[in-house]
């Protein structure tokens, strides 16, 4: 019998040395997935038009809706998975692999059926007008076709990589980019299919990922590895499942409200036009954002496993160097949201209205950009240690705590310029909030490593 393959380097490999290792293929995939959201976002407004550009960000809260349900399955298996392999419990690591695919097609299925019977009013309620909801219509309609085979996609990818397969992960992510990139011009380009080419592509491109994904994991020598018996649910794994990943799927929903409310109020505020120029400020943003999750996706199954094996030292180190790229990237998004905006915005469009717009938006809101990768990454230490409480408080306080009262409130005073001003200002209390929570964590967690 072949001898099964375990990611011992985590416990025993320099802190450094790991961090880079998993950090590379998850950064490398998680500017290819920003990139990814960047072409796609580029062909729909240079080949299809502005008002197609307005439509894709109306679907952006419903989509952020399916991705907090994938990302509680994802996150909460793959956190798990590093908890065991580092009790050396490798039993439920094998049995939480079937049960998470289990969730993941019966979630992404049951999404996906009730939003196409309420599309339209669900639309509506996120922004959409009689010049936009055809385009958002379009859009969503073939990608919850699809929903079950992201949800898969998303999820298995968050194992691979807690498993210590991050190599494996990042093709996936950069094979899905580079085809979707590719399916995005023949689509909308040469075919001239209009936005339904880009969601069309999106879907071809997670199918085969996931298929690919399926083959590696099909490898009976790998410890974690898909295995008949493994896919009935089991009610203690499910809830450890839903307790871990509860904070980045609340994240989600919450940016669901989050997005909803920027959309109304760039809408009452501004016009059609203007949710388009969030769509654009969001792309940007949203590479640095990802930047940081790669870092956090490279600490997670380092601070699990070490955490499970009681080795807290280097929980600790992982934590503070993690910390420091994390802020390094968002002050380099800082950099380029604030005077490289002309260059970024010319990448979505030449409308000069939307420019305008988004110009004045990206101004606003990386006005403090460097501050949100200390606080990414706090909320991710918590829940990489197994303490979902103070995750979710991190996790809910920018959106629901600050971020939405914000957004009620602002734009009554400031108008559409109110709709940006919320969101920096949020950042910066929800970054006193995380450290007010870390210093002490920290604390018991030095006091725990000196006696041990």
């Amino acid at each position: 019998m072949a001898e099964l393959k375990t990611p011992q380097e985590l416990g025993t490999d320099g802190i450094g040395k790991l961090l880079i290792r998993y950090a590379v293929p998850a950064m490398i995939a998680m500017l290819a997935s920003s990139l990814y959201n960047i072409v796609d976002r580029a062909f729909i407004g240079h080949g299809v038009g502005p008002m197609a550009l307005s439509g894709l960000a109306v679907t952006f809260p419903l989509m952020n809706l399916s991705a907090a349900l994938g990302s509680m399955v994802g996150v909460g298996s793959g956190t798990m998975i590093s908890l065991k392999l580092g009790q050396r419990d490798h039993e439920s690591a094998q049995m939480l692999l079937g049960n998470s695919v289990t969730l993941n097609v019966l979630i992404g299925v049951t999404f996906g059926l009730l939003s196409l019977v309420f599309i339209d009013p669900i639309l509506t309620l996120f922004g959409a007008t009689d010049v936009t909801i055809g385009y958002a219509r379009e859009y969503m309609t073939i990608i919850l076709v699809g929903n079950a085979f992201t949800h898969l996609y998303l999820g298995i990818n968050c194992i691979l990589r807690s498993a210590g397969h991050p190599n494996k992960a990042m093709v996936a992510t950069i094979g899905t980019v580079l085809l979707n990139t590719f399916l995005d011009y023949l689509f909308i380009m040469v075919f001239h299919w209009g936005i339904k080419g880009a969601a069309i592509a999106t879907v071809i491109s997670q199918v085969l990922a996931f298929i690919w994904q399926c083959y590696q994991l099909s490898d009976k020598s790998e410890l974690i590895h898909l295995r008949r018996g493994t896919y009935r649910l089991r009610g203690d794994l499910v809830r450890n499942i839903v307790t871990i990943g509860l904070s980045p799927g609340l994240m989600n929903a919450a940016a669901c409200i989050v997005v909803l409310l920027i959309n109304r109020g760039l809408l009452k505020y501004g016009s059609d036009v203007a949710i388009g120029a969030y769509s654009i400020v969001n792309s940007i943003a949203f590479i640095f954002v990802m930047m940081v999750m790669g870092f956090n996706q490279a600490m997670q199954p380092i601070a699990g496993y070490n955490y499970g094996a009681g080795q807290i030292h280097r929980v600790l180190r992982v934590l503070y160097l993690t910390l420091f790229f994390g802020t390094l990237v968002t002050t380099l998004g800082f950099i380029t949201g604030e005077f490289l905006t002309d260059f970024c915005i010319k990448i979505f469009t030449d409308d000069p209205e939307l420019t305008v717009i988004a110009r004045r938006g990206m101004h606003l809101v990386f006005l403090i950009f460097p501050l949100i990768g200390s606080q990414m990454v706090t909320g991710n230490f918590f829940q990489s240690i197994g303490m979902p409480g103070k995750s979710i408080l991190m996790s809910l306080s920018r959106q629901l705590l600050l971020l939405i009262p914000l957004l009620l409130t602002l734009p009554r005073f400031f108008g559409m310029d109110g709709v940006w001003y919320s969101m920096p200002v949020s950042d910066a209390l929800s970054v006193i909030l995380g450290f007010s929570l870390l210093i002490p964590q920290v604390r018991k967690l030095k006091v725990i490593a000196k006696n041990s």
